[in-house]
């Protein structure tokens, strides 16, 4: 294993402290416990809180700042964080408004936002996004997994709390955009989790995982590795289903690298997924290609395709200032 490390314990609190320095102008982060915040949040809007563990990168922290969320909470690499980090962030950036968290489903995800929020006392609401289509019910042990898609609800919920919506709106948009949003993912390569120091998973030089998930969970089956119209066709042909689109329906397209392809590659498909949608009668209206959600240096990628309104387009379009996102 070869990674830029001291001690592989201490890499995620060493991360953060050059996060916090690269970006000082934006944002804090606070070491004990472990969160970033908005440098001075207003406390007269709702505050989005998000978190996970470790690993996406720019997923969660990247996307603290104007126009999405105030706060996020990382833990170890692909492990929760756990409630007094989410705590401790709503206090640091939550008001009387209220506060809502957006949260990926995975169980120790789940577990640890629900105790924090049993202890809140601000008003508070949460949003479960589970738009991975590549598993359903019992293939999973909470279900369907919150998967690049995380980034659209941040983004277009954060611009709507920016612009003063109240908690309950807040809410409701963010199932909404999770509702009308699907992503689906195929991998090369395993990763390899610092402190574990061996590959997540096997897989041969000539196979691919279709279906799999950002901590290198299995997807929905092992095979050759086909050329990118095909893997292109197989991952729409999934989220397309499960979307059941209408015709001439204007989408967002999220072509998000897993960390270990090059942009070159993440464009070609761009290219081969705006063609099928094309076939499909669907436009791109809004887009996004690049690493947005990793998992460490996966080779791979995913697609994401959001079903647009009018309103949900001009929240895209509003103004952020993160780390990761600026327009």
């Amino acid at each position: 294993m070869k990674k830029f490390t001291n001690l592989p314990s201490d890499l995620v609190y060493e991360s953060m402290q050059g996060f916090g320095a690269a970006h000082e102008a934006l944002l804090e982060v606070h070491m004990d416990p472990l969160f970033v915040a908005r440098r001075n949040p207003s406390r007269s809007k709702v505050a989005l809180i998000s978190g996970g563990g470790s690993g996406h990168e720019p997923l969660h922290t990247g996307y603290v700042g104007v126009g999405m969320l105030d706060a996020a909470c990382p833990g170890q690499v692909f492990t929760s964080p756990t409630p007094n980090q989410m705590l401790a962030a709503a206090k640091a950036v939550g008001g009387e408004p209220g506060v809502l968290f957006i949260v990926k489903n995975y169980a120790g995800d789940v577990m640890n936002f629900q105790m924090a929020m049993d202890m809140m006392e601000l008003d508070y609401a949460s949003v479960l996004i589970n738009d991975d289509v590549s598993v359903s019910g019992g293939a999973h042990p909470t279900g369907r997994r919150g998967v690049a898609g995380t980034v659209v609800v941040e983004k277009i919920v954060g611009a709507a709390a920016e612009r003063g919506d109240d908690l309950h709106a807040c809410k409701h948009l963010g199932d909404q955009v999770n509702s009308r949003t699907a992503s689906m993912g195929v991998a090369f390569s395993s990763c390899t989790v610092p402190e574990a120091g061996v590959p997540t998973f096997e897989i041969g030089p000539g196979e691919m995982e279709i279906g799999v998930g950002i901590h290198g969970e299995p997807g929905r089956r092992r095979a050759s590795v086909q050329p990118a119209a095909v893997i292109v066709q197989e991952l729409l042909d999934a989220i397309l289903k499960d979307l059941n689109a209408p015709r001439d329906q204007d989408v967002l397209l999220l072509v998000n690298g897993l960390g270990g392809t090059p942009l070159v590659e993440l464009y070609l498909l761009y290219n081969l997924a705006g063609d099928y949608l094309a076939k499909s009668n669907l436009r791109i209206a809004r887009s996004l290609v690049g690493n947005y959600t990793t998992s460490l240096e996966m080779a791979g990628a995913s697609l994401t395709v959001t079903l647009l309104t009018d309103e949900l387009k001009a929240l895209w379009d509003a103004p952020v200032i993160t780390p990761t996102l600026r327009w």
